[in-house]
């Protein structure tokens, strides 16, 4: 094949207390990208559409980790990249990791994968480096495996894939302002109490059994961050309105996705997922605030070929 078209998902990171660790893909929410063999050699950003974003390939998250894997590799052909934008930048659902995932998957399957998923998201780290200041694949990771994952460690890379239980729905309410992920770190505490530590690992660990074992009451009492969320969620106006609204109807936890501003909850079954979209819907309504809300399966697929 010469040509590919795919489809790069958005992601939740953090996933409440799991902050730079833990993450899950969504579905039906994403970006389109379409990936070329050209005779001209090098990296080359031909076409964007949806949002403003640069075409240098230097400064744009596609064109660095496309750099990344194309400096390791010896051919005598390049690449050209398009990028059709769905996830607004700076929504805190993974819109750099999309664009940073799209191009180095669609170069592998052009190469005949000779790259290893793991490898593929150790490129793409070095373009979510370009939006966040930071190498890190709670993102990437599950754009890339599909359904939850662990980053155990980011150096060597080493990452764990989680059960995603199959009631399990996301709900997305992504206010229209943007919040850099710079931004956001920015706002941290450079330490924290140990108590407050003690607590945030024990909220991890059970996390991560109640996915084992479809526990969603343990799910509920998990997904509580009390290291990050009382720090962005003064960026985000109404956070703590959305939080009462979800868990009121029946959501099994609520948090900030990624930096924010976006919010996720999850929800067992798609009944209650709605039933919270639309109470945080009509909430939503009488602000001033445009939005937007997803209610979405858990996507255990990851990226995926489009033609």
């Amino acid at each position: 094949m010469e040509t590919i078209r795919i489809f790069s998902p958005a992601t939740v990171a953090n996933v409440g207390c799991g902050f730079d660790v833990l993450g899950f893909c969504l579905d039906k929410v994403g970006d389109e990208m379409v990936v070329k063999k050209t005779q001209r050699k090098g990296i080359f950003i031909t076409k964007i559409e949806g949002f403003e974003l640069p075409y240098d390939v230097y400064e744009n998250v596609a064109g660095v980790s496309a750099l990344a894997m194309y400096a390791v590799l010896d051919v005598e052909f390049g690449f050209e990249i398009e990028i059709y934008k769905q996830i607004k930048p700076g929504s805190g659902i993974g819109s750099s990791a999309a664009s940073a995932v799209g191009s180095v998957f669609g170069m592998n399957y052009l190469l005949g994968n000779p790259f290893s998923k793991i490898e593929l998201i150790k490129f793409a780290m070095k373009g979510e480096a370009i939006a966040s200041k930071s190498e890190h694949a709670d993102n990437i990771a599950p754009a890339v495996l599909g359904g939850f994952t662990l980053v155990k460690q980011s150096n060597p890379l080493e990452v764990i894939q989680l059960p995603s239980p199959d009631a399990l729905h996301a709900v997305i309410v992504h206010p229209q302002i943007e919040i850099k992920t710079a931004d956001s770190r920015a706002v941290l505490p450079e330490y924290i109490t140990l108590t407050d530590a003690i607590s945030q690992w024990s909220n991890v660990g059970s996390l991560v059994h109640a996915l084992h074992t479809s526990d969603y009451n343990l799910m509920g009492k998990s997904l509580i961050d009390v290291v990050i969320e009382p720090h962005r969620s003064k960026l985000i106006p109404n956070f703590n309105s959305l939080r009462k609204i979800s868990l009121e109807n029946g959501a099994l936890g609520c948090s900030i996705s990624g930096s924010g501003p976006s919010i996720f909850s999850l929800c067992k079954g798609l009944e209650n997922a709605k039933k919270v979209e639309a109470n945080q819907r009509a909430f939503m309504a009488n602000t001033n605030i445009h939005f937007e809300t997803h209610v979405s399966i858990i996507n255990k697929e990851g990226i995926k070929i489009l033609s």
